[in-house]
């Protein structure tokens, strides 16, 4: 349940699986060029498929947040933090964002075809080396901006947790 001080549970459920999906969908990035050439297309397909849950995931969030104002922040912490705190926000949501695009366009124009499990996708697009190089590169530069991002936030709410010793952490955790 929602307080003026914390999150709801909706809320929290989000933060936790895009949380998830940010470290399995990072983790096989990070691991795609390890994969032998027997399962890496598997891999890199699952890599996308998740992804995409994430995309979603990340629209469905805002869409909630939209309907369900975040609660307020507390007095203590000032408006030069706040401001930050908003900006950083933003800014990891926007990444959440355009990183999977990115690499969506990267999958498209390796001519792969997407595997959903129970059907195909094939968007006839042949591999096109000019195209996907750079989304390739800007996607995976994201994925690290995205990683820095989400530690630096982290590391933020472990401040406040054991420096300021505020109830930041608990804001977001769940019960």
């Amino acid at each position: 349940m929602k307080s003026p001080e914390r999150y709801g549970s909706t809320a929290i459920g989000f933060h936790w699986a895009t949380l998830v999906l940010v470290v399995i969908v990072g983790i096989l990035g990070l691991l795609h060029d390890s994969w032998s050439k027997q399962t890496q297309g598997f891999w890199i397909n699952v890599h996308a498929m998740l992804g995409l849950a994430l995309w979603l995931l990340v629209w469905l969030r805002l869409w909630w947040r939209k309907k369900n104002a975040p609660p307020v922040l507390p007095e203590t912490v000032g408006a030069f933090s706040r401001r930050i705190a908003s900006l950083m926000h933003w800014m990891l949501y926007a990444l959440m964002i355009v990183t999977p695009v990115l690499g969506i366009i990267t999958f498209i124009y390796h001519g792969r075809v997407f595997d959903f499990g129970v059907f195909q996708l094939d968007t006839g697009i042949k591999k096109d080396r000019t195209i996907f190089h750079p989304t390739e590169d800007i996607h995976g530069y994201l994925a690290y901006a995205l990683f820095a991002l989400a530690s630096v936030h982290a590391l933020a709410v472990l401040w406040h947790h054991l420096w300021l010793r505020d109830e930041m952490l608990w804001r977001m955790w769940p019960r």
